[in-house]
């Protein structure tokens, strides 16, 4: 199933893909852009481009088990896709995926310009590997 994860953010929102058989998942791209409804609507424009067939945004709940506003954001930002999209939208729980993001990019040494952006495709790929993993273990 082609999969799309996004990892949701006010003016960068990071976005993966993974191959039919669910084995890898590559950053897609990230998209710049503030405006809710715009970012709905290029995300929908993503979601059709790619023949996605289910969406995961990544849920920041916080260290303590609790949600704040971003989680709330992320939340409302998955319903509105419900009502835009023919596909299965579900939310993930994606706590330190920036972090280790952050880590993959230093043990890379990648620097420069580009590694905010970077970093926020890598995170959205790590959501998606989590999921990945989690419906294989859901299918034994």
């Amino acid at each position: 199933m082609k999969i799309l994860a996004i990892d949701y953010g006010e003016a960068r929102t990071g976005f993966a893909t993974c191959d039919k058989d669910e084995i890898i998942a590559s950053p897609l791209c990230v998209i710049h852009e503030r405006n809710f409804d715009k970012l709905i609507d290029k995300t929908v424009s993503l979601i059709e481009e790619h023949s996605i067939e289910e969406v995961v945004v990544g849920n920041p709940i916080n260290m303590n088990g609790t949600k704040g506003e971003k989680s709330e954001k992320c939340e409302l930002f998955a319903e509105k896709l419900r009502g835009r999209v023919g596909v299965s939208v579900v939310m993930r729980d994606e706590r330190l995926t920036t972090v280790s993001a952050v880590g993959i990019m230093n043990e890379n040494n990648r620097r420069g310009n580009k590694r905010k952006e970077t970093i926020d495709a890598v995170a959205a790929a790590l959501i998606l590997e989590d999921y990945i993993g989690y419906r294989r273990n859901i299918k034994k």
